[in-house]
């Protein structure tokens, strides 16, 4: 990353609370969250330089892993151009394939966003423990993905869907949901609901799928996906692949037609 800065971009209201990045890491890490990764935002203006978009991850240093497969997260979105608040998404961090997920926000958990104006440090310590709350809630919701299993229809169908949100035309897209479907990882071979959803959330963001399957309309090969390089839409793609993966641990039918 290119550094935290010691105050905001120029040109911010006098209601802007700046409180710079390394602040809260600070307050956080004393709260008990350790930071394990950061990302920041591409920029095109060199004036934003260390002032765009940045994402931080943390995890508890008192909560052992579940089935040692995977932890919980607090993932911190933050900016000092006033492109964004304060977000705090619940994430999972699994060990097998070394990807971040976030859990997309709903009725059973709480997405806190803090807005800069009247900001305080210690509201983001507080959302912190909101969200550490949720981690039996989000444990359950894993569960419920393991339990349910999916015939090779549904599969396919969770995977066209999940091609619809990166991809509006399907026709130029270039994979198709069977490619999406493969296992990186032999713990990842199965066909519950779980580790479908692994394989897709995986495939789908990280690119480098070649489908010999897939032509253009003028018959030529499509070349290898590319990965999701951006910030927003990486977070944007993960909430909305476990909200559609909630839909048939729910109980709820994928068609082909989505």
């Amino acid at each position: 990353m290119s550094g935290f800065p010691a105050r905001p971009i120029s040109g911010v209201s006098s209601r802007y609370a700046f409180v710079p990045t390394a602040q809260l890491v600070s307050r956080l890490r004393a709260a008990g969250w350790a930071p394990v990764a950061a990302v920041e935002q591409r920029i095109k203006l060199e004036e934003r330089c260390g002032f765009q978009k940045h994402l931080i991850r943390f995890q508890r240093r008192d909560v052992v892993p579940v089935k040692g497969e995977y932890t919980p997260e607090l993932c911190l979105t933050n900016s000092h151009d006033r492109s964004s608040a304060y977000p705090l998404h619940a994430g999972l961090y699994r060990f097998i394939c070394a990807n971040g997920m976030f859990v997309a926000d709903g009725s059973a958990f709480e997405k806190v966003s803090i807005r800069h104006a009247g900001f305080t440090p210690d509201e983001v310590i507080e959302a912190s423990f909101r969200i550490l709350d949720q981690v039996p809630a989000i444990t359950a919701s894993v569960e419920a993905f393991r339990a349910r299993l999916l015939t090779g229809p549904e599969s396919r169908a969770f995977a066209t869907a999940a091609l619809r949100l990166r991809y509006e035309d399907m026709q130029k897209a270039p994979v198709g949901p069977d490619k999406l479907l493969e296992a990186r990882h032999y713990e990842d071979a199965g066909d519950d609901l779980w580790r479908v959803f692994n394989r897709v959330s995986e495939n789908l963001p990280r690119g480098g799928l070649k489908d010999e399957t897939r032509r253009r309309a003028d018959g030529k090969r499509f070349v290898r996906t590319r990965a999701i390089t951006g910030l927003d839409r990486n977070v944007r793609l993960n909430e909305e692949l476990w909200s559609l993966a909630q839909r048939p641990a729910n109980g709820e039918a994928l068609s082909f037609a989505e």
